[in-house]
C-alpha cells in the first residue's frame, strides 16, 4: 500500500494527498505534519519507511469538506485520492492485493465548485496572467458557473484589473514574478498565486486548446484576441482541465472584455471608498452591503460584478437605468418579481456541479424549481413595453416545460445530498424501481414475521433480530437463553458471537432472506443511479438554454434590488453622457445616510460642480465637519452611476469617467518598509502619473505627513499639477488655508469651505458646503470633543495665539506668497549656473590639509588643536 502512495504522491508533489482508506481520507509524511498544524488533529504514526516512523494524518471522509476548506485558506493545494475499485474485487486477486486507487481531483482556491466551500453571493475566479512581447493578456474562469472571460492590458492596468477581480488564485509565469516593474502588483496577491513554467504560456497551444474546446476552426467569432490573451485563456483552460483529471465544467463562450470598457479603479482606492469590503476587512458597513438588495445567489453576484467594473458605455448604462426605471414606476410587477425571486434556488452553481460530474439530487431539484420560477417570471414580463434589457431577460428565460415535467415526475420530496445515498426517485416514476422497492420491503416485513416466529418457537420473548455492517443480519438473545437456542442436534440456530450480556446466532432461512434483500436494496440503488445519470444528462445536455435562464435570472434580480433601493431610499435616476460635466444636485453619502443618526437630524445633502469651468474643487474646513464624507459621496454617486443604478441625489449629470482616484485616508506599509507619508506619496504619484482629463480625483489632506513647509509645497505642487497637466475633475480637501491663494490663479479652481457657527463660545458643525475659505481649523476645539484634559486645551490655545499673532504667521504668509506659480510642465528645468572660482584657503584650512590623523600622538593631537585655535583667531 505505501509503494502505492508514494507513486500517486510523486505525481502531485506540490499538493497534500487525501489518501482514502475505508472511510477515512489518510495523510503521510510531511502531509499529515502539514495537515494536524494547520486542522489541529492528531498526528500520529503508522509503520516505519526507510528506518523511520511514518507520520500519519485523517480526517473522516463524511465530514472532510469542513478539514478541506480549512487547508485551501491556509495556502495549500488538495489531490484527493479515491478508490476506484471494490474491496471485495481486489481480494479476488489475491490477499496481499491493494485496491486500485487514482487521483480524482485537485482541490485549489480557484477550483472550488461545492457550496459549503463557496460564499453564495461571491464569485471565485481563477485567473491567468501571460506577457507575449510587451502585451499582457488576462483571463478568467468562474468554475461554479463557467463565466469566461479574457482582456489585453497594459503593466499599468494590471493592479486595477486585479484588484477589480480579486482571484481566488492567479496563475502566472514564473519568470514574470522576477520583472522589477510587477513587484508590487504580485505582492497583493502572494497569496493567490500559483506559479507555472513558462512553457505553459504558449499562445498557439492555447488557441488550438481554446478552438477545440468550443468546437470551432477560429476563435474570430467570439472577438479579436491578442496573442497574450490566447496565451492566458488556453492556460487557465489547460490548467482547469489538470485540476479536475481531464472532465471540465460547462465553460460559457469566451467574452472580450476591451480596453477602457470599465471605470478602472486601483486597489487603494477601492479600500478608501469601501466599496465591497470596510476597512475593517468586513462586508458590514460597505458600499455594497447598503446597495444589496438582491434576493438570489447569482444576483448577489452580479450585482458585485457591476459594482467592481462600472461601465464607461453612456448607451449600455442608458439601458441598465431603463430597466431600473421601469421597475420603479411599475411597483406591482417588481413586488410580484421580487416574491417570485425569493424563492429562486441558484442554477448557476448547481448546473456548473452536474457538468462537472459532482452534482447530486438536490442539484437536479434546484434546476427544476429554477426554471419553474423563470417561468413564472416571463409570465409577469408580458405586462406592457418592457425597456430593452428587460426584454432582453424574458428571452433568456426561455421555455422549458417538458424538462420540468419530467423532472417534477422523477425527483421525490426528500433529497439526500449525493445520488449513492438513493431514495430519491419519486414513486411511480419508474416500475421496475417500484418493484424492487417492494420486493425490498416486503423482505423487512418478512424479518419482522421472522422474528416473531423465532421468538414463539423458542419461547424467548427478548429475541430480536438485528443488523450490522459486520454480521449482517443476526438473532440476538440474552446470554441466559442461549442454551434454548442451542438444545438438540437438530437446533437450526447456528451460533455466531458470544459477548458479555449477548449470544448471535443466524440461520439458513435467515441468510437466505438477507440476500434477497441485498440484492433487492443494491438493484434498486444501481437503477437509482442509473436513473440519476440519465437525468443529469438530459439538464446538461440542455446547458446553454438553463445557463441563458439563469443569467436572465440573476438580470432581473439585480434590477429589481436597485428599483427598490431607489424606491426606499429616494435615489434619483442620473444623466450619464459622454460630456465632460459633473453636477450633484443634494447628493448624499449612502453608507453614512444608512446609518442610525443618534442626533436624529438626517444627513445634510450638499451640491457639487466640477464641470469645464470650475472642474477644481478646493475644499477647506475644521476636522469632523464633513470634507471626506463629502469627497467619498461624490465618487460613490459616480461609481453607483455607471454600473446602472440611481443614486443618492436630487439630480445628477455625470460625464463618463474613465479612471477613479482616492487618496483619502492611508495607513503604513510595514510589511514593506513604508512610513504613512511615504504610501501617501507613493499612491500620490500613481495619480499624477495615470490621470487623464476624463478621470475623477478626490485627495484629501495632501502633505500633512512631513513638516508643514515640506507640506504645504507638496500639496501646491500636485493642486497645480492635477489643474494644468492632467486637467483632471478634482475634489482636493485640505486643511493649508494658503492653497486658496491659487484662486485666482488657476483659470477652473474653485474655493469651497465647510461651514461652521460658533455660538457662546462652542462650534457648531452643519455639515454644509459654501463657496468661500475657512478661516479656522478649529482643531483644538475637536481636540476638547475627544477628551483632550482641560489643562492640555488651555496650553494649546496659549500656544496658538502666541502663533497666530506673532512672527510664525506672517512666515506661512509670505511662504504661500513667494511659493513659484511654477511654468509649463513641459518646459525643461533652468541650467545650473556656473560653478564660482575657488576660494583661497584660510591659514587654518592650510595647516589642516597637511596633517595626517594617524600620525599624531595624543599629545600632538592636543597641541595641533590650539595652533589651529590661534591661527582662527
Amino acid at each position: 500500500m505505501m509503494a502505492q502512495y508514494l507513486e500517486i504522491k510523486a505525481q502531485h508533489p506540490d499538493c497534500l494527498l487525501f489518501y482514502r482508506m475505508g472511510d477515512f481520507y489518510e495523510l503521510f509524511f510531511d502531509d499529515a505534519v502539514k495537515a494536524a498544524a494547520t486542522l489541529d488533529i492528531a498526528l500520529t504514526k503508522r509503520g516505519r519507511h526507510l528506518g523511520e516512523d511514518i507520520p500519519m494524518a485523517g480526517v473522516p471522509v463524511h465530514s472532510h469538506e469542513a478539514y478541506l476548506e480549512k487547508l485551501i485558506r491556509a495556502g495549500h493545494k488538495v489531490a484527493v485520492c479515491e478508490q476506484t475499485e471494490d474491496p471485495a474485487e481486489a481480494r479476488k486477486r489475491g490477499s496481499k492485493s491493494v485496491v486500485a486507487r487514482a487521483v480524482r481531483r485537485v482541490v485549489t482556491r480557484g477550483t472550488l465548485t461545492e457550496d459549503s466551500l463557496l460564499d453564495a453571493r461571491a464569485a471565485n475566479y481563477l485567473a491567468a496572467l501571460a506577457e507575449v512581447r510587451g502585451g499582457f493578456g488576462l483571463a478568467w474562469l468562474e468554475m461554479s458557473t463557467g463565466e469566461f472571460v479574457m482582456q489585453p492590458l497594459s503593466a499599468g492596468d494590471l493592479a486595477a484589473a486585479l484588484a477589480r477581480l480579486a482571484p481566488g488564485e492567479l496563475l502566472v509565469a514564473d519568470r514574470l514574478l522576477e520583472t522589477p516593474d510587477l513587484f508590487e502588483t504580485f505582492a497583493e496577491w502572494r497569496d493567490a498565486l500559483s506559479p507555472l513554467p513558462p512553457a505553459r504560456f504558449d499562445s498557439a497551444n492555447g488557441e488550438k486548446r481554446l478552438c477545440a474546446l468550443f468546437g470551432v476552426a477560429t476563435l474570430a467569432a467570439f472577438g479579436d484576441f491578442s496573442r497574450a490573451e490566447l496565451a492566458a485563456g488556453g492556460t487557465l483552460i489547460d490548467y482547469a482541465t489538470q485540476t479536475q483529471q481531464g472532465r471540465l465544467p460547462r465553460v460559457a463562450p469566451p467574452r472580450r472584455m476591451g480596453r477602457g470598457a470599465a471605470l478602472e479603479i486601483d486597489a487603494a482606492t477601492r479600500r478608501g471608498l469601501e466599496l465591497d469590503r470596510s476597512l475593517s476587512g468586513e462586508r458590514r458597513g460597505s458600499l455594497l452591503q447598503v446597495i444589496d438588495r438582491t434576493l438570489t445567489g447569482p444576483g448577489a453576484r452580479l450585482l458585485a460584478a457591476r459594482l467592481a467594473a462600472p461601465l464607461t458605455d453612456p448607451q449600455v448604462i442608458g439601458r441598465r437605468l431603463d430597466a431600473v426605471a421601469h421597475l420603479v414606476d411599475s411597483t406591482p410587477t417588481r413586488e410580484r418579481l421580487r416574491e417570485v425571486l425569493r424563492g429562486c434556488p441558484d442554477m448557476e452553481r448547481a448546473l456548473g456541479r452536474l457538468t462537472l460530474g459532482r452534482g447530486g439530487p438536490r442539484d437536479l431539484a434546484a434546476v427544476r424549481d429554477g426554471l419553474a420560477a423563470a417561468g413564472t417570471l416571463r409570465d409577469l414580463l408580458d405586462d406592457g413595453l418592457p425597456p430593452e434589457d428587460l426584454t432582453g431577460a424574458r428571452a433568456g428565460l426561455g421555455v422549458h416545460d417538458p424538462l420540468i415535467e419530467r423532472l417534477r415526475r422523477a425527483l421525490g420530496a426528500d433529497l439526500p445530498p449525493l445520488a449513492r445515498d438513493g431514495g430519491f426517485i419519486a414513486a411511480g416514476y419508474e416500475p421496475r424501481l417500484d418493484e424492487l422497492r417492494e420486493l425490498y420491503a416486503e423482505s423487512r416485513r418478512l424479518i419482522a414475521a421472522l422474528q416473531r416466529r423465532y421468538g414463539d418457537e423458542t419461547g424467548v420473548g427478548a429475541l430480536k433480530i438485528k443488523h450490522n455492517n459486520v454480521l449482517g443480519y443476526f438473532i440476538e438473545v440474552p446470554t441466559r437463553h442461549g442454551e434454548r437456542l442451542t438444545a438438540g442436534e437438530d437446533s437450526p440456530f447456528i451460533h455466531r458471537q458470544t459477548m458479555a450480556s449477548a449470544m448471535r446466532f443466524s440461520t439458513v432461512e435467515l441468510a437466505d432472506l438477507e440476500s434477497r434483500i441485498a440484492r433487492a436494496g443494491d438493484q434498486a440503488l444501481a437503477l437509482e443511479q442509473a436513473l440519476f445519470e440519465d437525468l443529469a444528462g438530459e439538464v446538461t445536455g440542455r446547458a446553454e438554454p438553463i445557463a441563458a435562464a439563469a443569467a436572465a435570472v440573476a438580470a432581473l434580480d439585480v434590477s429589481a434590488g436597485l428599483a427598490d433601493l431607489a424606491v426606499a431610499r429616494d435615489y434619483r435616476r442620473p444623466r450619464v453622457d459622454d460630456s465632460r460635466e459633473f453636477r450633484i444636485e443634494g447628493g448624499r453619502h449612502p453608507v453614512v445616510e444608512a446609518m442610525p443618526d443618534p442626533r436624529g437630524g438626517g444627513f445634510v445633502a450638499n451640491h457639487c460642480d466640477l464641470g469645464p469651468a470650475t472642474r477644481t474643487w478646493l475644499l477647506t474646513g475644521p476636522n469632523m465637519a464633513g470634507k471626506s464624507t463629502f469627497l467619498r459621496q461624490n465618487a460613490l454617486i459616480a461609481v453607483l452611476a455607471q454600473m446602472g443604478s440611481f443614486v443618492p441625489a436630487e439630480a445628477a449629470r455625470i460625464g463618463i469617467v474613465d479612471r477613479l482616484f482616492s487618496r483619502v485616508g492611508a495607513a503604513d506599509d510595514l510589511a514593506r518598509g513604508r512610513s504613512t507619508f511615504m504610501v501617501e506619496m507613493v499612491e500620490t504619484a500613481a495619480i499624477l502619473n495615470q490621470a487623464t482629463d476624463r478621470s475623477l480625483v478626490i485627495l484629501d489632506e495632501i502633505g500633512r505627513g512631513t513638516a508643514t513647509y515640506d507640506g504645504l509645497s507638496i500639496a501646491w505642487a500636485v493642486l497645480r499639477h492635477l489643474h494644468d497637466a492632467n486637467r483632471s475633475r478634482v475634489l482636493f480637501a485640505t486643511h493649508y488655508r494658503e492653497l486658496t491663494g491659487l484662486g485666482g490663479r488657476l483659470e477652473t479652481l474653485a474655493c469651497h469651505c465647510m461651514r461652521v457657527k460658533e455660538w457662546q463660545g462652542d462650534v457648531v458643525f452643519l455639515h454644509e458646503v459654501g463657496p468661500g475659505a475657512a478661516d479656522h481649523s478649529y482643531g483644538i476645539h475637536v481636540g476638547r470633543m475627544a477628551g483632550l484634559p482641560a489643562a492640555v486645551v488651555a496650553e494649546a490655545e496659549r500656544v496658538l495665539e502666541t502663533l497666530e499673532t506673532g512672527e510664525q504667521a506672517s512666515a506661512l504668509t509670505r511662504l504661500a506668497d513667494d511659493l513659484p506659480l511654477f511654468a509649463a510642465l513641459a518646459q525643461p528645468p533652468e541650467p545650473a549656473a556656473a560653478p564660482a572660482a575657488p576660494a583661497v584657503p584660510s591659514a587654518a584650512e592650510a595647516r589642516l590639509r597637511e596633517v595626517n590623523p594617524d600620525d599624531l600622538t595624543p599629545r600632538q593631537a592636543l597641541d595641533l588643536l590650539y595652533t589651529l585655535k590661534g591661527l582662527l583667531a
